[in-house]
């Protein structure tokens, strides 16, 4: 799997909720139809375990594609520009990395 990985923090005027009420709804609804989408969690932000260079952000997404070029094609689709379009209009901050996934323990 190749995976688009965004942390992210609410615009300055929202409460943490509102915030992931937005992700989860009206943002998911245009990040539902990305082509080649094949996974997605996301994580809602409750605690940073004390470490104070770690405060400040709200939600985790992992969005997963089968290859970096199914993602590289993802990046050239309408389907993404409506969603960064989308983003862009509600403000806030990310942080977006990349790169293949290797599983270091399995679930089975």
């Amino acid at each position: 799997m190749y995976n688009l990985i965004v942390m992210a923090s609410k615009p300055s005027e929202w409460t943490h909720d509102q915030f992931i009420e937005w992700w989860r709804g009206e943002h998911a609804e245009v990040t539902y139809p990305l082509p080649g989408l094949r996974r997605w969690s996301h994580t809602a932000v409750k605690e940073t375990g004390g470490n104070k260079h770690s405060l400040g952000w709200d939600g985790v997404s992992v969005l997963s594609f089968d290859s970096k070029e199914a993602y590289d094609a993802m990046l050239e689709s309408p389907e993404w520009a409506k969603a960064a379009e989308h983003v862009g209009s509600m403000g806030g901050r990310a942080i977006m990395v990349m790169g293949e996934e290797q599983v270091m323990v399995s679930d089975t």
